[in-house]
């Protein structure tokens, strides 16, 4: 505030575009109604992206799926790249194994490259936390954790301290995607949902310079790389 007691003009300048460092969603969402309420424009794009790694990248980690009797899923991305090794590898997983996935939404999605009644399925609701339960009722079953070169902290430090028998095996890439095109576009908000969206502003923008933009982020690892 000034002397006088009023707010600064530039504490409240006004927000009219936003830019949302993911793909725009297929179904509806809460954002179109912002735009709608406050007159916004929001654009959508994608600041990393994946790339699956080659079977004779992955044959370099010795790794065979079919010798793990259990498959732990943290994403979409996951299923997707564990089936399409499996398929390149020509390997047809056991009806036996079991599959572990962070949420039902991912095994739903699960059921598009198996058949769920042939196969035992289970789902937490968010964390591996809330997985624990049904992880320790196999806790005898090898696990195979699919991930990205980024890993899964928290999922790997989870069966580490909980002594399970697990493996992970890198199957994807998560990288930084071109935004060469939006070097003369400036917003009025830049949100972001993961420390490597940050990392591939800079990676497109090395001298990328705040300004009057002002940062939206989600979750606290987020937080921490833009601080």
């Amino acid at each position: 505030m000034s002397s006088s007691g009023q707010v600064k003009e530039e504490t409240y300048k006004r927000v009219k575009t936003i830019l949302v460092s993911q793909a725009k969603p297929e179904k509806a969402t809460p954002y179109l109604e912002l735009e709608k309420k406050y007159d916004l424009r929001i654009d959508w794009r994608s600041f990393i992206h994946v790339e699956g790694i080659g079977v004779k990248e992955f044959r370099k980690n010795r790794i065979h799926p079919e010798e793990f009797s259990a498959i732990i899923f943290t994403s979409k991305n996951a299923i997707d790249h564990f089936f399409r090794i499996c398929e390149e590898l020509r390997v047809k997983m056991p009806i036996e194994t079991k599959y572990f996935c962070i949420t039902e939404a991912i095994a739903n999605y699960l059921q598009k490259f198996i058949i769920f009644r042939k196969r035992k399925v289970f789902s937490g609701a968010r964390s591996i936390e809330d997985l624990g339960p049904s992880l320790k009722k196999h806790k005898g079953e090898k696990y195979l954790l699919p991930c990205s070169n980024l890993g899964a902290k928290e999922v790997t430090q989870y069966l580490d301290e909980n002594g399970f028998n697990w493996k992970d095996a890198v199957m994807y890439n998560t990288v930084s995607s071109d935004l060469s095109d939006l070097s003369d576009v400036t917003y009025d908000v830049l949100v972001f949902f993961s420390p490597q969206g940050i990392e591939s502003l800079y990676d497109n923008f090395p001298d990328f310079k705040q300004n009057e933009t002002r940062i939206a982020v989600f979750g606290n690892t987020t937080r921490h790389a833009v601080e």
